[in-house]
């Protein structure tokens, strides 16, 4: 059997429509257990669409020059191994369909087995940056992909609920380091920032993420937190107590 339709996800037939790309985890991608770290992960998850996208002829430049942007809406992202220093991976993403202005892609990294590490889901809103309001898709917008077939796994709702009695943690600033090329946090530094919250022996198996605002340089963020055996939530709030982003971190059932 094909490697990558055993996952269920991309027929043999369908390579064409998606993109891949492979890679070997370097140490500076690793933790103290020498192992690719989940920011490591969403990392890989985001080059392999950027790198998708420019590859169709609508890449950031392009983007840049319609005034547009895709702007990460929510994860669900699932990591069953967490790949040692040095592993062989292939990294591939799938988009699966486009919605008045959203886009969906599943993502999988696998090693030279065939081995399925981790695998996530997004949406994303297409912005019209100028504006800072989401654009109705048009086909000069989505005509140069092909899509593919939604992956099988357990998909959860986008949205989180907060829990009750949340605890307020210290307030922060954000600095030039969270910032990416549209000028404002990047996805990846809110779990960064969020990973900061859970225990010390916490070994995250799911990650779910939801943006709620875009926080830029010089924004206070002001987290609170509420942590269960099993699962951590901690929100990303303004001054005001409105949600940059929340995220939330579960356990593998049985994990101590």
């Amino acid at each position: 059997m094909d490697k990558i339709t055993k996952y269920g996800d991309i027929r043999k037939e369908d390579r064409k429509m998606n993109y891949s790309f492979n890679s070997r985890v370097r140490y500076s991608e690793t933790g103290e257990d020498g192992r690719l770290t989940l920011p490591g992960i969403l990392n890989y998850f985001q080059d392999c669409c950027t790198f998708h996208a420019e590859s169709i002829g609508l890449g950031g430049d392009v983007l840049k020059a319609r005034n547009r942007a895709w702007v990460l809406s929510s994860w669900q992202v699932v990591v069953d191994e967490y790949a040692k220093m040095g592993t062989e991976i292939k990294i591939m993403t799938v988009p699966y369909e486009f919605k008045g202005f959203m886009g969906m892609r599943n993502f999988v990294i696998e090693d030279t087995e065939g081995k399925k590490l981790a695998w996530a889901n997004s949406n994303w809103t297409h912005l019209d940056i100028s504006m800072g309001l989401p654009a109705r898709l048009t086909p000069a917008d989505t005509d140069n992909y092909v899509l593919g077939e939604k992956m099988e796994m357990d998909y959860v709702p986008r949205k989180i609920k907060l829990p009750e009695d949340m605890i307020a943690q210290e307030a922060f600033t954000v600095q030039k380091h969270h910032l990416d090329t549209n000028h404002h946090v990047n996805n990846c530094q809110y779990v960064c920032m969020a990973e900061d919250f859970l225990p010390e022996s916490f070994k995250i198996y799911q990650m779910r993420a939801e943006y709620k605002m875009q926080a830029k340089l010089g924004d206070v963020i002001c987290p609170k937190v509420k942590t269960e055996t099993d699962k951590v939530v901690v929100s990303l709030d303004n001054i005001e107590g409105k949600a940059y982003a929340i995220v939330e971190f579960l356990k593998k059932e049985g994990d101590i």
